[in-house]
């Protein structure tokens, strides 16, 4: 692995659960991340994957400080961040970016596309007026959109267009991490690949570092460097994408795998007649 970006280790996220007519009393807590450790080097994607509610978009939350977590250290590029105030945090919020599960939801239905993608440039004095406006194009068109489409709404363009969008808005200010959450799982299978292919080109013509979440691990398979597994708010395996893929050591990575759908019939009865996972 190369140089570590973000190293995480022992990450702890409890909510509390209150329940009391006049005070409020503590009787429990929701452990939506418990203990968790990992590393992502530079340049690298680590691909998280689980079923929905193990903790996987807690965890992405958890990491890029928009949650504080209960305990536990996050790094980045060796600076202790976990703690960090929203001022504080604020310098290094261009070098860390998200990337949303609803495409359309995550972006703003009144404001135009120029003035979305546009805003990370502007609050980092990166130019205003026509200069502004080429950098945006420059951004779109990279993404495989036209400049043309600057001065349109977010529900002019199809799911897929719109994701295009937010993946613009990150790349934006020039980041070194992007928190990919569920970025395809909203999307038509058809349409899928695309943005996949689209990230994969993007890590590679800007040295881009993913952290890339999914609960299909078929996908996390195909874009990933290393694969970690999460389970009720635990990560129970990781390593190697093509290793965790073909020799699971747990059973629940084993019950991802033969989730995943088969397109050959043949390996799909050997399967359920208990023969080799497809692949294997």
């Amino acid at each position: 692995m190369s140089e570590p970006l973000l190293e995480v280790e022992g990450l702890v996220m409890h909510f509390p659960v209150k329940r009391g007519l006049l005070v409020d009393r503590e009787v429990g807590r929701v452990r939506a991340v418990d203990d968790v450790s990992l590393t992502i080097g530079r340049g690298e994607t680590l691909g998280l994957v689980g079923e929905s509610g193990c903790g996987k978009s807690t965890l992405c939350r958890t990491v890029l400080q928009l949650l504080k977590p209960t305990s536990g250290s996050v790094r980045f590029e060796g600076r202790e961040i976990a703690g960090l105030s929203r001022r504080q945090m604020r310098p290094l919020r261009r070098e860390m970016q998200m990337i949303f599960q609803e495409p359309y939801a995550s972006l703003n239905p009144r404001k135009r596309v120029g003035q979305i993608v546009g805003d990370p440039l502007r609050l980092q004095g990166a130019g205003s007026g026509a200069e502004l406006r080429r950098r945006v194009g420059e951004l779109l068109e990279r993404v495989g959109l036209s400049p043309e489409h600057y001065e349109r709404y977010p529900h002019e363009f199809s799911g897929g267009q719109q994701q295009r969008i937010g993946i613009a808005r990150a790349l934006a200010p020039s980041p070194k991490l992007i928190v990919a959450d569920e970025p395809v799982s909203k999307l038509d299978v058809s349409i899928r690949a695309q943005i996949v292919n689209l990230l994969d080109d993007l890590q590679d013509e800007m040295g881009l570092t993913y952290l890339f979440v999914a609960h299909d691990i078929g996908v996390v398979r195909h874009v990933s460097d290393r694969i970690a597994v999460m389970h009720e708010g635990r990560i129970v395996e990781q390593g190697p994408a093509d290793r965790v893929c073909e020799h699971p050591a747990d059973p629940y990575t084993e019950s991802l795998l033969a989730a995943v759908p088969v397109p050959d019939p043949r390996q799909a009865r050997a399967r359920r007649a208990g023969g080799r996972r497809p692949g294997s």
